[in-house]
């Protein structure tokens, strides 16, 4: 194990399948009980092979930056909002689908 596995620790960690997408979001600390968020968002893809995998990109965000990052997703969210003349209750499914069978060992491959 590198040394920057050894430097982080998992806190917290939730899934949230969406249509094709997985995002997880997973609070970690420092060895310095320091607190960051990484966001992942996951897509499953064919290869040229025909073969599936997973295609990932992943957000590092640190304690410095939660309030200017939650500024700006409620600002985008409210234009949305105001675009679509909708509400965020209308936005979502009234009954979204349940998911939580979520193959962790598929994200390795």
């Amino acid at each position: 194990m590198s040394d920057y596995n050894n430097n982080r620790e998992e806190v917290f960690s939730k899934s949230v399948r969406a249509g094709k997408r997985t995002y997880f979001f997973d609070v970690k600390s420092t060895k310095s009980n320091d607190y960051y968020l990484t966001i992942t968002e996951s897509k499953k893809r064919i290869g040229e092979d025909g073969s599936p995998f997973f295609e990932k990109h992943k957000i590092f965000l640190y304690r410095e930056d939660f309030d200017k990052f939650m500024e700006g997703i409620r600002e985008a969210m409210d234009r949305i909002q105001s675009l679509q003349g909708s509400s965020p209750s209308t936005m979502q499914d009234s009954n979204p689908p349940s998911y939580s069978d979520v193959d962790f060992d598929d994200l390795g491959k």
